[in-house]
């Protein structure tokens, strides 16, 4: 079978006859059939079902065609293995049973166990290896935004105790921060030994910080995980990605020096803006807002030729949303708009570089 590597060179800047696409939480419930299936199965119990979980991560590949898969989990799943009792709430997210309010609680975080207690999540990503013809990203859950919820104990607006923890009481913030880091760390890396082809760190509320706290308090802990993570031999050709959530624009000029190969945008800073922000050194990634495809189709596609427009003015760019898929999305409408942006960057592409 015919690989599609559109991706893999994408992010490593080389040259593509048209853009890769995928996007964040394409396996949802935007499909009918996935919300068929969660029916009957809550999310946790999708992934404690190697086939099963496989199945859903193929869907939209087969529906939408785009040129990357990304592994159904979430970034919840590795901290039962640390210690951590939770469970996903209809309409809240994550909510946990024993939140870190503590050093003593910090220090009754154990190791993460990979094989022991997620070998089903590896097991989804050998079939998936065996499954698929283009490139499948896995993902994990970045140390300030698994914390956020560890500490406030279910999703927040404010944050109000992960700042409190972070100024009040450095050391139990720093601490935290070191076995999560070691966390993403142990369980990324299970992820490539078993035939993830990429992989995301999600830092999906780290916006939330201003540059300067972002550059004390959380990078430090970044910075070491994309270093560990890329001194290792087997991730020498695995791109590795990091999205900074949103809100994140002010965040970027500190991220120059990081040991990642991309950087995922929100739709608040253009593509152009982000790559000045970031330095010439990232692919980028992103960055149409989700909630446009409950636009007429036109405006989709307007917006798409803009980022399409400014994405190929510089190798290294996959086309994405700025954030993750919404339950209302059309799934015909992101039918038509991978079709498009594959389309419409074909010609992009060719005028560029007839234009040097």
């Amino acid at each position: 079978m015919t690989y599609n590597d559109r991706f893999i060179r994408a992010c490593y800047g080389q040259e593509l006859d048209r853009l890769p696409v995928w996007y964040m939480r394409q396996a949802g419930r935007y499909d009918p059939e996935y919300r068929k299936i969660k029916e009957k199965y809550s999310l946790l119990e999708i992934c404690r079902q190697p086939d099963l979980a496989a199945e859903v991560t193929l869907m939209p590949v087969r529906k939408l065609g785009v040129d990357a898969a990304i592994l159904y989990s979430d970034i919840m799943n590795p901290v039962a293995s640390i210690g951590i009792d939770f469970d996903i709430v209809k309409d809240i997210g994550p909510v946990i049973d024993n939140p870190i309010r503590s050093m003593a609680d910090v220090e009754r975080l154990r190791p993460i166990d990979v094989e022991g207690d997620l070998g089903h999540v590896l097991e989804t990503i050998r079939i998936l290896d065996r499954e698929l013809d283009r490139p499948l990203i896995t993902f994990a859950g970045a140390p300030f935004t698994i914390a956020s919820y560890l500490i406030e104990g279910r999703p927040s607006k404010t944050y109000i105790r992960t700042k409190t923890m972070m100024y009040s009481e450095p050391a139990t913030w720093f601490a935290l921060m070191d076995k999560l880091g070691d966390m993403v760390i142990t369980y990324l890396r299970a992820h490539v030994q078993n035939g993830g082809k990429a992989f995301q760190v999600f830092d999906s509320w780290v916006g939330a910080l201003s540059p300067q706290d972002f550059s004390h308090y959380v990078l430090p802990t970044i910075k070491r995980i994309f270093d560990e993570l890329s001194a290792m031999p087997e991730m020498k050709n695995i791109p590795k990605i990091y999205f900074p959530g949103v809100s994140s624009g002010e965040l970027l000029p500190t991220l120059r020096g990081l040991q990642a190969n991309v950087i995922g945008l929100d739709w608040r800073v253009s593509v152009a803006e982000g790559r000045r922000r970031l330095g010439p050194n990232y692919a980028v990634q992103g960055n149409l807002d989700p909630f446009l495809l409950t636009a007429p189709q036109e405006m989709i596609h307007k917006r798409a030729a803009e980022i399409i427009d400014e994405g190929v003015q510089n190798p290294g760019f996959i086309f994405n949303l700025g954030h993750g898929l919404f339950p209302e999305a059309s799934l015909d409408k992101l039918r038509i708009l991978t079709e498009f942006v594959h389309e419409y960057s074909e010609r992009a592409l060719s005028r560029a570089a007839a234009q040097g």
